[in-house]
């Protein structure tokens, strides 16, 4: 019960709240022995996507339907078709699993909204790019709205676990406007499922981390040590690489590249991503940031990467370089959270580990007097995600300090000292005497 609970409390997305993946699933026509669907994935997520290789979407039939064809998509597995005669089904198991199309894919095999290698692209970095469409003719299923059964047990990998499915539930039918919008149709039968993301079921360690530092004071505070692992290359070969090793080459070479675990560098903190913040120059009335995001992983090339920060200067952001940017308010009219992301074709592309696996921008903020400080780690984020997860801060206490505030954090011990040297000053030139 206890883990049921967490998972769930993991689950909630406190900058997202109403952020989800909905699957549609629409009836267009009866047949013989089922009827036509067309599926569509919704995500409406406004900084998660779905990155290479793609969703996985799939269910269990309530009866002993099979799939006779498909358009746009198609099952990973045909199973066992030995009871039929003539005519094969495209997939004849209880379970299937459904991937999409790639780009390129022949034209009487694709449907609107298809083929995208089962990449979507959060809601806010590119809504056209949201959504993904398949069609699938249905057999052995009923042929009335009476006899139909909806499927079960939905699923959807992307491309690994972390996503949990609702049941399925029977909603008013979509409709349809046509090109002209003059005339609107509608579908046969419709229901939707509802799939929510949680980082805790998504993997078992943090996926990235954040460090620190300033101008005003000489301390780089670095990723917290194990903050998504520790080496253990002995007990686990291969849990990292070096990247200085004679052996680098033949390691990286041997990679299982079909798998979406992470390779990474051979680090404190053993995080596939860093994101550094730099609080970089002051001015009068203004003060300047800079942000650093590093790939470690020799595995993963991150495409259409995002960064969600929250800082409560954003509502005076006066300019940022080089990057996207769009302001997020999840509670209300509080402009405190951004959502920073690459130029296509510029620095979209964050590629693996190595010397060019980075991309960086700068911030530049108006003061508000009122609240501005350099003091206590003000100038800090309060949170950072990477691609929709939650990234590991460093404690508080590690925040690069101003000058004077370490001073007074020191003077209780120079405290006697410099009673002494008074002292000491005192007598030696007769006062107190």
């Amino acid at each position: 019960m206890f883990i049921e609970e967490l998972c769930i409390s993991k689950a909630y997305d406190p900058l997202d709240p109403n952020g989800n993946i909905t699957i549609k699933w629409d009836i267009m026509q009866w047949t013989p022995d089922g009827y036509v669907a067309v599926v569509t994935i919704y995500n409406f997520q406004k900084y998660r996507h779905i990155q290479a290789p793609g969703w996985t979407l799939g269910w269990s039939w309530a009866k002993k339907e099979v799939i006779w064809s498909m358009v746009g998509g198609q099952a990973t597995e045909q199973g066992d078709c030995s009871r039929f005669k003539g005519n094969i089904p495209h997939c004849c198991k209880k379970n299937p699993a459904i991937v999409d199309l790639l780009p390129g894919t022949p034209y009487n095999m694709q449907i609107a909204n298809c083929c995208k290698g089962g990449v979507l692209n959060s809601l806010i970095q590119d809504p056209s790019t949201a959504s993904s469409s398949f069609q699938l003719s249905v057999g052995a299923a009923g042929t009335s709205n009476k006899t139909v059964r909806v499927p079960k047990n939905f699923t959807l990998k992307a491309p690994g676990p972390g996503y949990t499915c609702g049941i399925a539930k029977v909603v008013r039918p979509s409709k349809f406007a046509s090109q002209d919008g003059r005339r609107t149709t509608q579908a046969l039968m419709t229901w939707n499922v509802t799939c929510t993301y949680s980082q805790f079921l998504a993997q078992k360690t943090p996926s990235c981390c954040v460090s620190l530092s300033s101008f005003y004071n000489d301390t780089i505070v670095n990723c917290p040590t194990c903050a998504c692992g520790c080496q253990n290359n002995i007990a686990q070969p291969g849990s990292c690489v070096e990247g200085d090793s004679p052996y680098f080459a033949s390691a990286i070479n041997r990679l299982d590249k079909t798998s979406s675990a992470p390779i990474v560098q051979c680090t404190s903190h053993m995080c596939p991503i860093r994101v550094h913040w730099h609080v970089k120059l002051n001015y009068k009335e203004y003060w300047r940031t800079k942000i650093t995001v590093t790939n470690f992983n020799y595995q993963m090339n991150y495409s259409q990467w995002n960064l969600v920060i929250q800082h409560p200067n954003f509502d005076n952001l006066t300019q940022i370089f080089s990057f996207n940017y769009n302001s997020l308010t999840p509670y209300g009219n509080i402009n405190d959270t951004a959502m920073l992301w690459g130029i296509k074709y510029y620095n979209d592309l964050l590629i693996e580990a190595g010397p060019y696996g980075n991309v960086q921008s700068e911030l530049l903020f108006k003061k508000d007097l009122s609240t501005f400080t350099f003091d206590k780690g003000w100038a800090f984020p309060r949170r950072v995600y990477f691609n929709g997860d939650n990234c590991v801060m460093p404690p508080p206490d590690s925040y690069p300090w101003l000058p004077n505030a370490s001073i007074r954090t020191k003077s209780p011990m120079l405290l006697p000292i410099i009673v002494f040297l008074a002292a000491f000053w005192c007598l030696s030139f007769g006062y107190g005497r």
